[in-house]
C-alpha cells in the first residue's frame, strides 16, 4: 500500500512552512555520487539556512578519495529525485553577493 503524501517542511524550528529550496553540494566517495544536503527551507528562512550551509561547507573535512562540489540552491519539489531538481544559479548569485556585501559592512 503506498504511503499517503506528507508535507516536507522547512528545517527551521517552529517555521512550519513547506520547503521550497534544497541547499546542497555534490558529494562523491569515488564510487557513489549524490547531493550532500545542508537544509530544506522556505523562502523566508533561506538566507539564514544559506549562511549556516556556507559555514558548514567551509568546515567540512573529507576522507581520502572524497569530493564535495560547490554549494548550490535547488528548487525543491516533493517526489522528485535529486537529479530532477532545478538548480537556481540566479538565486545563488544573489545570496553570494549579499554575503560579500555583509562581509564588507
Amino acid at each position: 500500500m503506498p504511503m499517503p503524501p506528507y508535507p516536507v517542511l522547512c528545517y527551521e524550528p517552529n517555521c512550519g512552512r513547506p520547503a521550497v529550496y534544497k541547499i546542497a553540494a555534490e558529494w562523491s566517495d569515488g564510487y557513489t555520487r549524490e547531493l550532500k544536503p545542508y537544509g530544506l527551507t522556505c523562502a523566508d528562512c533561506l538566507w539564514k539556512w544559506y549562511q549556516r550551509a556556507v559555514r558548514s561547507h567551509q568546515l567540512l573535512r573529507l576522507a581520502p578519495g572524497e569530493y564535495v562540489g560547490e554549494l548550490a540552491i535547488f528548487r525543491f519539489e516533493r517526489g522528485k529525485r535529486d537529479v530532477e531538481l532545478v538548480r537556481d544559479r540566479d538565486l545563488e548569485r544573489q545570496l553570494a553577493a549579499r554575503s560579500a556585501q555583509e562581509a564588507l559592512s
